[in-house]
C-alpha cells in the first residue's frame, strides 16, 4: 500500500530484457521526470512496491515479470529558482514572449528537477512570472518535448495566460514543425488521423489507441534524400496530444531521426549524423501563429536556423550530394 501523502500511483512491469537492473536505474528508464536521485529517495522513503510489498533499497535487482509501483507523493508548492540560462526572444511585449527553446532544456520543473528549466529561465527574465498560471510552471501555454527545438510562447499576465490557453484548447493556433524522418515518404503529402493515448505497457510512450484522444497531423514532403533515404518534411498539427508528430511518422514507419522511443535505430544512418544530433531529435517547431490575447491582432513568428537541426540538415546535403 502506498504512503498517506500519494498524490499519484505510476505501475510499471519489468520487462525480461531489463532484469537485472537496479532498481532505481529502472524506474529512471520508466519515468524519466524525475531524476534518478530523486528515485533513490523515493525508493529509501517507502514509495516503492514490488510485487506488491515496500521496498527500501535502491540497488536491488529487479527481474522480469515483476510489477514496479511507483507512489509519487504530493509536492507542496516551493520557491523556484531563476537562473541566467541562455534564451533567445523573437518577441515581447507587457503580455507575452516569443521565444525558441534549444534541445535538451525541460519546459517546467517537476519533482527531481526544480532548476534548469525553461521556467527558471523565464524567472530570471521576468520577476513577475509566479503569478501566471500554474506554481510549477509559470507563464507556461504549451510545451515541447525535451529533446523538440523551436518557437514557443509564454505569458507575462494573467489575462494573456487564460486567453492564449484558450486559443490552444479551441485550436486557433498556427503550429508548423519541420521534421527529418528515416525513410523515403511515398505520397507527397498526407493526413494522419490517428487517436492516441499512453501505452500501457510503459508509461512515458503514447500509441495509437481506438479508445484515445483524437489527434491530426497533415505533413508534406519537402526533399527526399534518397541514398540516406531520409525525408524532410513540413508538418502541421491541428491538435497538440503529447508525442503526438512523434508517435503519427513512427505509426506510418517514418520515425523521426533521434527518437529512438519510437523506432530510430542509429546504426541506420551515418555515425557523423548520430554525432551531429546528439541526444536531440530532428523535429522543430520553426513557425507560430495566434491572436495577440489582447489587442487580437494576428501575429506569427519563424525561426529558420535552429541548431542542431539545420547543422544536420546541411550534413544530411552534403552527403546526398556526394554521393549522387
Amino acid at each position: 500500500m502506498c504512503p498517506e501523502r500519494t498524490e499519484e500511483i505510476l505501475e510499471f512491469r519489468v520487462e525480461e530484457h531489463q532484469a537485472g537492473k537496479r532498481l532505481d536505474q529502472f524506474l529512471a528508464e520508466a519515468y524519466p521526470d524525475f531524476s534518478r536521485s530523486y528515485i533513490k529517495e523515493l525508493v529509501e522513503g517507502g514509495y516503492v512496491l514490488v510485487d506488491g510489498q515496500v521496498v527500501y533499497k535502491p540497488s536491488r535487482k529487479v527481474k522480469g515479470g515483476e510489477v514496479v509501483v511507483l507512489c509519487v507523493p504530493k509536492v507542496e508548492p516551493l520557491s523556484l529558482p531563476a537562473e541566467d540560462i541562455p534564451l533567445e526572444i523573437l518577441y515581447e511585449d507587457d503580455d507575452l514572449a516569443v521565444v525558441v527553446k534549444p534541445c535538451g532544456l525541460v519546459v517546467h520543473p517537476s519533482p527531481g528537477y526544480t532548476s534548469g528549466t525553461l521556467v527558471n529561465a523565464l524567472l530570471f527574465r521576468w520577476r513577475d512570472l509566479p503569478t501566471v498560471g500554474e506554481w510549477y510552471r509559470p507563464g507556461i501555454v504549451h510545451r515541447l518535448d525535451r529533446n523538440t527545438m523551436g518557437v514557443m510562447v509564454v505569458a507575462k499576465r494573467e489575462l494573456a495566460h487564460r486567453r492564449l490557453a484558450e486559443q490552444f484548447e479551441k485550436r486557433k493556433v498556427l503550429k508548423v514543425y519541420r521534421a527529418l524522418v528515416k525513410g523515403l515518404v511515398e505520397r507527397d503529402e498526407g493526413t494522419l488521423s490517428m487517436p492516441l493515448a499512453r501505452d500501457p505497457r510503459h508509461r512515458k510512450r503514447f500509441t495509437v489507441s481506438e479508445k484515445g484522444r483524437d489527434a491530426i497531423t497533415h505533413y508534406k514532403v519537402l526533399k527526399r534524400y534518397r541514398s540516406l533515404s531520409v525525408s524532410l518534411l513540413e508538418i502541421r498539427i491541428y491538435t497538440g496530444r503529447t508525442h503526438q508528430i512523434r508517435v503519427h511518422m513512427a505509426g506510418i514507419g517514418h520515425p523521426v531521426l533521434g527518437d529512438r522511443i519510437y523506432g530510430y535505430v542509429p546504426s541506420s544512418l551515418p555515425q557523423e549524423i548520430n554525432e551531429a544530433m546528439g541526444e536531440c531529435h530532428m523535429l522543430v517547431s520553426y513557425r507560430l501563429g495566434f491572436y495577440h490575447p489582447v489587442s487580437g491582432q494576428w501575429m506569427e513568428f519563424s525561426k529558420e536556423d535552429i541548431q542542431p537541426f539545420s547543422d544536420v540538415l546541411s550534413l544530411i546535403e552534403k552527403l546526398e550530394k556526394e554521393r549522387s
